[in-house]
Parts: C-alpha cells; structure tokens; sequence
C-alpha cells in the first residue's frame, strides 16, 4: 500500500499492527540479549581463571565481521556496527563485575 492511496483508518491501523509487532520483537530481543549476557558471563569466568583481559580487540573485530557478514539489510552494516559496540560495550562491564552480581538485574525499572 503506497502513501498516496493509504486511508487515514488504514494508516491507524497499520500503525497499530506495526507497534505491537515492534512490541513483540523488542521482547524477543531483550531475551536474546539476555541469554548472551550469561554466556558473558562464562567468557568472565573463564578469562579470570586464565588472568586475561576483558578487552579483546581481535575478538570484537570478529564479531563485527560476522554479523555484518550475515547482515542483508535493511539496517546499514554502519549502523549494526554501532550498535553491537554499544552490546559488548556493556557485555564488557559485566565481565569486569566480579560474582554472583553478573546476570542480576533490578526487576522494579
């Protein structure tokens, strides 16, 4: 449906359907999220019992490389950059956290 021949109702109500599906997406990927935060949190354990450190250049690299890689748009592989150095950005702060406080998260936000 193009904008020219879109009825006002027609527009609510592709608005709507496009909200709640947004809605539903954005849940799926605060799950995923979460689910690669605990594998984080194994990579911190790990690399504490091996004395090496959180940041790993050549790793993020890689990342980088294989989800632009696997990226066929229509999110700029610019823009899926940005946004997954924000996610290790994070990620990294919680291998740094030390215990039981990795994967813990205020539930009342």
């Amino acid at each position: 449906m193009s904008k020219n021949t879109m009825s006002p109702e027609d527009a609510k109500l592709l608005l709507e359907a496009s909200r709640a599906k947004i809605d539903s997406l954005d849940r799926k990927l605060v799950d995923l999220l979460n689910e690669r935060t605990k594998m984080v949190a194994d990579i911190g354990r790990a690399k504490s019992v091996l004395s090496m450190e959180v940041l790993e250049p050549r790793r993020e690299e890689s990342v980088f490389r294989n989800v632009t890689v696997h990226n066929h748009g229509p999110i700029p592989d610019d823009a899926l950059r940005r946004i997954y150095e924000q996610i290790m950005r994070e990620m990294r702060a919680l291998q740094g956290m030390q215990g039981p406080a990795v994967g813990k998260a205020k539930k009342d936000s």
